[in-house]
């Protein structure tokens, strides 16, 4: 089953159709702190209570005709409300804003675990920095959006709707005259806000686009450098920078036009009210206490509205965001993750008709089948892109197999639990991955304990890697750079080896691991591996003709097919490509 199996989930899929419920619904599913976000609601409403207080008792004080006449009891009322207001919302504020950055703490690590558990077909699809930007970027609007505007929103719509019914109260006449404007407002808003939300995917998909090159370009910048390819890559990664810059000066622009239209039509609203209040003063119909009432009310409208605009921007864009961090969660992972438990010591591997391809159109393995027994070597032999890296690729379960099974004793590999098969194989391939960090990092990762020193030095031991570790200043802890840089290819193989001697394997891997070493360090590694072999099953994509002739069976792959199997001695006699093949290594 390929990645573009999507689990069936309630939440629509296809761009422009996710709404704020889907938002809503993807922080839900990371069980957000209900009660404390309850509790920070409550103290937000206790704080938009007070700041509706304080116009009324304002008024009543400028009502007062003179200062002798004011009431100690109602300024002390009225410093309390303040205190209130600043103490409350103080505490709200944060309360909601933790509820906030708790929820995206989690999803964060419900996508990266996610990402963890996703087939290696997946990430054969999808640039590796692009996955980085949805756990990164994407996240990061989300949380924005929840931390910032969300807690915002909330307490500025409080306001709002406290300070619409007092008007209507006080006086609703100039409520009905300030709230006239509000269907002109809700018209400019609305297109703005559709295309806001098409500028927002834009914007987030050439960042994504962006950061997945740079990543991959960064990664590789040796070969950027010996190639000469500065001025290609800086051209290259220009032209997305341009991108992004097209479509965030887009987005500037509409943001530009929204916030003088926001800010022109509350200082209407204003003067509006204002000069008619001075009128009605005049007329004797309305005091002069309530007319700042009102005005202090209006700030208590004005601030909230002219925050929503921000808010709804940034509501469009985090749809954006969910849609695409929702694609990721919808996507299967690994299956196989929970299973049987087993010992495949001792247990024969079985390939039953194998058959297996990346794309439909282009067939990489057709009715393979062999069998390894328990501590033989099975040597896999034939020319390049035939397809034996693919067979390992299938017995680590990277990818499933489009017809036919592997089994290990009676039992499918696919029925055993994922983590328990891959813990006891050892997999040493051509270019052997290791992490920056410390050799002692690379040697103890994926094991479940924390091994000794004493216990690392006898693996590097035994993977004639001690000396050179030895020779470094730091031993252990000495920092090897992104991709083991800082060491020698050999180096790197025997720590690989070395790692794997850590692990102590049931069953071994060998991916052509000495075919770009030179001639010395190609001896020291094959002394390790041939240590390494004894007493396991292994199975090895033969380069050394050493391993060819000494492997128990020898299974010659070409176009995806077996096209022979037996010892050396009996393909010699019987597979005349196998015999070429063999000496054309003896020529090289």
């Amino acid at each position: 089953m390929r990645n573009e199996t999507i689990m069936e989930r309630d939440l629509p899929r296809r761009s422009g159709t996710f709404k704020f419920k889907d938002f809503l619904y993807l922080i839900n599913s990371v069980n957000p702190k209900k009660s404390l976000f309850l509790l920070g609601m409550l103290l937000s409403l206790v704080t938009s209570g007070a700041s509706l207080v304080v116009p009324q008792l304002t008024k009543s004080l400028v009502d007062t005709s003179g200062l002798s006449k004011i009431d100690s009891k109602m300024l002390i009322v009225l410093i309390l409300a303040f205190l209130i207001q600043l103490g409350f919302g103080t505490i709200g504020s944060y309360i909601l804003r933790y509820v906030g950055e708790s929820s995206v703490k989690t999803l964060r690590e419900k996508l990266w675990a996610h990402l963890l558990k996703l087939p290696v077909d997946y990430f054969d699809d999808h640039k590796s920095g692009e996955s980085s930007s949805r756990l990164v970027n994407d996240t990061s609007v989300i949380k924005d959006l929840i931390t910032s505007q969300f807690p915002n929103f909330i307490t500025g719509a409080i306001q709002l709707v406290g300070s619409m019914i007092i008007l209507f109260f006080m006086d609703w006449k100039m409520a009905s005259l300030m709230f006239s404007i509000v269907p002109i407002v809700v018209v400019i808003l609305l297109p703005i806000g559709r295309i806001m939300s098409k500028l927002g995917r834009k914007l987030q998909a050439a960042t994504a686009e962006f950061n997945a090159d740079a990543s991959e370009k960064l990664s590789e910048v040796r070969l950027i450098k010996s190639s000469n390819g500065e001025e290609f890559e800086k051209v290259t990664g220009g032209s997305f920078i341009n991108k992004i810059f097209k479509v965030g000066i887009k987005d500037a622009k509409v943001e530009a036009i929204l916030q003088p239209i926001m800010t022109t039509v509350m200082l209407g609203v204003f003067v509006g009210i204002l000069g008619y209040g001075a009128v009605r003063i005049q007329q004797g119909t309305l005091s002069s206490g309530s007319l700042v009432a009102f005005l202090l009310y209006l700030f208590n409208i004005i601030t909230p509205v002219a925050s929503f605009a921000t808010f709804f921007s940034q509501v469009q864009k985090a749809m954006g965001s969910t849609e695409r961090i929702q694609e990721i969660l919808n996507t299967e992972p690994e299956i196989g993750t929970t299973g049987k438990v087993i010992d495949v010591e001792g247990k024969t591997i079985t390939a039953n008709h194998l058959d297996f391809s990346y794309d439909a159109d282009h067939p990489i393995l057709h009715d393979v089948s062999f069998k390894a027994q328990p501590n033989t070597v099975i040597a896999f032999a034939g020319p390049s892109g035939g397809g034996k890296s693919t067979i390992f690729a299938l017995l680590e379960r990277f990818y499933q197999p489009d017809n036919g099974s592997v089994l290990i004793g009676k039992d499918d590999i696919n029925k055993i639990d994922l983590a328990n098969w891959r813990s006891q194989i050892g997999y040493v391939s051509q270019d052997s991955a290791v992490f920056a960090g410390s050799i002692r990092d690379n040697l103890q990762y994926g094991l479940d304990k924390t091994l000794t020193d004493a216990e690392l030095w006898q693996g590097l031991s035994l993977a004639y890697a001690d000396k050179f570790v030895h020779g470094f200043p730091k031993e252990l802890d000495t920092q090897i750079g992104e991709r083991g840089v800082k060491l020698s290819g050999g180096q790197k193989q025997r720590i690989a080896i070395a790692r794997a001697f850590l692990r102590d394997p049931k069953i071994l891997m060998l991916d052509e691991a000495t075919a770009s070493l030179d001639s010395e360090s190609e001896e020291k590694v094959q002394r390790a591996l041939d240590q390494l072999m004894v007493g396991r099953t292994t199975l090895v994509i033969a380069h050394r003709l050493s391993t060819i002739v000494d492997a128990d069976q020898i299974y010659f792959i070409e176009h995806g097919s077996v096209t022979g199997n037996g010892t050396h001695k009996e393909l010699m006699t019987d597979h005349r490509l196998y015999a070429q093949y063999v000496n054309e290594q003896m020529v090289n």
